[in-house]
């Protein structure tokens, strides 16, 4: 059903449904739901079994209407009906309210005219709530999306739709066993912004359906790609984080409780579940059970009433350089040594160049025993010297790398840092925090390019490629706050601008 119309599909076990099964059944029809049902059979290999009641076990039967009604001779009484239907046209149950059943005796005309009985062998028949939940073992609910339903007078879901994806070493974080990385995960804020119309409760709640379908499995199936075990958490937001679009960051998550979830990590294409919270703020975290799997997924929420959900996408910022100190006019030992370094090497001109700039800077980095590092590269040098060198002769002088030094430095405090372990790198999940730090606020799809470009094969990143990444973001804001000349963060560039 789901395949067909784009809905969103629930399912129920009888012996675990939900105690307010007959509303949500009936909700669901006024919504122009689709509902099927069976009867499991006790012999898998035999399908499509009469019973003694009529009923059919390993058939697929349709719910077409749910009606309560008061019977005639019991002024107190009300009774809640199923109508169910047999595709086949025939065969029908022969228990109570079955067609040529007494029970319809207790009914008026109009009741009956409201029910729109007919005591014909066309497959549709009407038996009592309670019967149905002891006949019938499994019902699934298609939810519709308002743009399939043409009729005006159905209630129609409010519904959201992301799109997202787990990328590894990013935002492939798993599940909340795995607390150091489970905040990276992508992560959609909800708002609940009206309770339901509901006049027989007295809670104010928002029920709404959560729905996250991994994509193009099925279609990758042929190279070796298997289902995902999949789920969700929902986290309620505190009221003083309300409105701030910035992503959950670790602390959160090891101090919070979920409020909702799904019922379990399962391998199924997609993971549905219906809840009803209070009106506010949450955020919702769609996750792989275990960290490193990638994947896209389709995150869906459905409620009865107004709702908004969106990716938390942090703005792209960075803050301004802090200008390089002045000189005291006292060298440490360290600058000393490093004056001392910087004068064998450039020469007389006191100016170095990309190949100078790699021999001092991994001479002396090779130094830290505590940093682990394969050495700068050129590439990456004429990248910190395009960065700092402020005359264009393409080579830096003594006070443009006192100033690259320092920056180096401060990199390599926030770098010791989030190196937890003392390996001498960094991991790709942190290096969100470490970004952070040092002054860049990224969205999650630039998080997932630097994860790609700088991380190794096992998600670590050493030192250089860290000191690599900040020199290129550095450089590329510098870049566009130059362009930016009304400062909107909007540019146009020409071809010869670009290059």
């Amino acid at each position: 059903m789901e395949d067909f119309t784009g809905g969103v599909t629930e399912f129920y076990e009888m012996k675990e449904a939900p105690k307010e099964l007959y509303k949500i059944m009936k909700k669901a029809l006024e919504r122009g739901s689709l509902m099927g049902c069976s009867i499991d059979s006790l012999v898998p290999a035999r399908f499509a079994t009469r019973t003694t009641t009529g009923l059919v076990t390993g058939h697929a039967y349709s719910v077409t209407a749910v009606e309560e009604c008061k019977q005639s001779q019991h002024k107190e009484s009300k009774v809640r009906l199923v109508r169910v239907r047999n595709p086949w046209g025939q065969v029908e149950w022969n228990g109570p309210w079955s067609d040529n059943s007494k029970e319809w005796e207790n009914l008026s005309k109009g009741e009956k005219e409201k029910l729109q009985h007919q005591n014909a062998e066309d497959g549709e028949f009407w038996m009592s709530f309670e019967d149905f939940k002891k006949n019938y073992t499994k019902i699934e609910i298609c939810n519709m999306t308002p743009d399939a339903l043409e009729d005006d007078k159905l209630h129609k879901w409010t519904v959201s739709v992301n799109e997202g994806h787990w990328v590894r070493g990013c935002s492939a974080g798993g599940c909340r066993n795995y607390p150091e990385t489970f905040w990276t995960n992508p992560q959609y804020r909800l708002r609940l912004l009206e309770e339901d119309d509901d006049p027989e409760d007295d809670e104010e709640a928002c029920t709404f359906v959560v729905a996250l379908m991994q994509k193009n499995r099925r279609r990758e199936r042929k190279l070796g790609a298997n289902l995902f075990t999949i789920g969700f958490s929902i986290y309620e937001v505190p009221k003083e984080m309300h409105g701030n679009k910035q992503h959950m960051q670790k602390e959160f998550f090891m101090s919070s409780t979920f409020k909702a979830r799904s019922r379990a990590y399962i391998n199924l294409r997609e993971v549905t579940q219906r809840f009803r919270l209070s009106p506010g703020e949450y955020v919702i975290v769609p996750s792989t059970y275990e960290p490193h799997q990638e994947g896209e997924f389709i995150l869906r929420v459905f409620s009865e009433k107004r709702n908004t959900s969106e990716e938390i996408e942090n703005r792209i910022e960075a803050d301004h350089p802090v200008p390089a100190p002045a000189s005291t006019g006292e060298e440490s030992e360290e600058d000393q040594q490093f004056l001392s370094i910087f004068q064998h090497i450039a020469g007389d001109q006191m100016e170095i160049s990309a190949n100078d700039l790699k021999d001092v800077l991994n001479k002396v980095v090779s130094k830290y025993k505590d940093i682990h590092t394969d050495g700068f590269s050129r590439e990456s040098c004429r990248s910190m010297i395009a960065l700092m060198d402020m005359d264009g002769k393409g080579r830096l002088n003594l006070q443009e790398f006192r100033h690259l030094w320092n920056k180096v430095k401060q990199w390599q405090g926030i770098f010791k840092c989030y190196d937890f372990d003392h390996t001498g790198t960094i991991s790709s999940y942190e290096m969100r925090n470490a970004i952070n730090d040092a002054g860049f606020r990224l969205n999650n799809q630039l998080y997932d390019i630097i994860t790609m470009r700088y991380a190794n094969e096992n998600m670590h990143i050493d030192f250089d490629s860290f000191v690599s990444c900040l020199v290129r973001l550095e450089g590329m804001f510098r870049a566009f706050q130059a362009f930016d000349q009304g400062g909107d963060g909007t540019i146009r560039l020409n071809v010869l601008e670009v290059s």
